[in-house]
């Protein structure tokens, strides 16, 4: 099974479907839909940019590997160019979801988000994990480096939305639930196809060896997290409360600025 057939069958047929239906229905129509078109658009961009130098690393140094017969030829850097479009379409897929679920679950919930000791404490959680997996990279051995790449990596982003919304976002749980939850059960079972056909293969020494069927630990954890990221970030700069906070940071960052009269 060709890498270029897993994209489009897979991932580009879903998230075409889903950008038709949410067209249909007016969900990107309005200012709202306008500022929610931006928002997906700046988290393609932002998938691309980020993602690339992190891929292009795994594949450099064999964390994992694709089939030279099943893909088109084209590569930039270490990676070949349907990865790149796994990137634009699984975060179109997934962002065009977490605006179905917001709008099926209410797009503003009721009552006050602030609760900065969430914040905090999701931010110091994710921190000590982060720190966890830099200490497992460094000194656990090969079998733990999959696993602590993805995390060094994905939990970065995640620290940042926890800092600035955790306490927004648990307002939207009934939305975040299937707009996460889905998206990542599904492209388990797509991850899992493309393993089993060849299209690409994970590094058994440089993984811990524990998963589900054929697929890894990693791999789950992977498609979890980018989900994560996308869900909750498309969720936080949708958030009239995140807009709210927003403005009223950059009011305090102008006043610190100002000189004194």
């Amino acid at each position: 099974m060709t890498y270029l057939f897993v994209l489009i069958v897979f991932v580009g047929l879903p998230a075409l479907g889903l950008a038709f239906w949410a067209q249909r229905s007016g969900l990107l129509g309005g200012e709202r839909g306008r500022l929610a078109r931006r928002v997906v658009a700046g988290h393609i961009l932002l998938a691309l940019i980020y993602t690339t130098p992190w891929d292009n690393y795994l594949v450099a140094t064999r964390v994992w590997w694709y089939d030279p017969a099943l893909v088109a030829g084209l590569t930039i850097g270490w990676v070949p160019i349907e990865e790149y479009g796994f990137f634009v379409l699984q975060t179109l897929m997934t962002g065009l979801w977490t605006l179905a679920c917001l709008r099926w679950a209410g797009n503003t919930p009721a009552g006050n988000p602030e609760r900065p000791r969430l914040r905090w404490g999701w931010f110091a959680g994710l921190g000590v994990m982060w720190l966890g997996a830099w200490a497992l990279l460094l000194w656990g051995g090969e079998p733990f480096r999959y696993l602590t790449l993805i995390l060094t990596w994905a939990l970065v982003p995640l620290l940042v939305q926890a800092a600035f919304g955790a306490d927004i976002l648990v307002t939207y749980w009934r939305a975040l639930l299937p707009a996460v939850g889905i998206p990542t059960l599904y492209l388990w079972g797509v991850d899992a196809l493309a393993i089993s056909s060849g299209t690409w293969t994970i590094s058994p020494s440089q993984t811990l060896g524990i998963g589900l069927g054929l697929l890894p630990l990693e791999e789950m954890t992977f498609f979890l997290v980018t989900n994560m990221l996308v869900g909750l970030g498309v969720t936080l700069m949708l958030a009239p409360a995140s807009q709210t906070r927003a403005a009223a940071l950059m009011a305090r960052r102008r006043d610190r600025r100002e000189p004194a009269r």
